[in-house]
């Protein structure tokens, strides 16, 4: 009988898992985790960033818009200035060029009580997008 053991040595095992961090915005309730760092210059308020981005209803689990599908270009918009719904505006300050983040923006700081009917945004839907962040000028 052999007495080894059946765990791998340390220098075999692979590295654990990143934790994913769930950060909550400053201020508000929208909550993120960066899937994968960047480096390039921040989003900060008063800059253009241009980002590629996929948004599904948490409640369903239905995509609702990707800037991948056929048709469809990055998203640009000018940061912290209130062009788009809260907690996207909130939710992309600070990310950095090359970076992957995935927002969850509840209903209040999306589109509320209301939806979005015409993209198949329920009343009180629960937002989650995936970002990556191309550009920041």
């Amino acid at each position: 009988a052999s007495s080894l053991s059946a765990t791998p040595p340390i220098a075999t095992r692979p590295p654990p898992a990143a934790p994913s961090i769930m950060t909550t915005v400053p201020g508000h309730r929208t909550t993120y985790v960066i899937k994968k760092p960047g480096s390039g210059p921040k989003i900060e308020k008063g800059s253009t960033a241009t980002l590629h981005a996929t948004g599904v209803v948490k409640e369903t689990g239905a995509k609702f818009w990707s800037t991948h599908d056929p048709g469809q270009q990055p998203f640009s918009y000018q940061a912290g200035v209130g062009q788009v719904i809260t907690g996207w505006d909130q939710g992309c300050l600070g990310m950095t060029v090359g970076e992957h983040r995935e927002l969850v923006i509840p209903a209040d700081e999306g589109y509320g009580s209301k939806g979005f009917p015409a993209w198949g945004i329920p009343p009180g839907a629960t937002l989650v997008f995936t970002l990556e962040c191309l550009n920041v000028r």
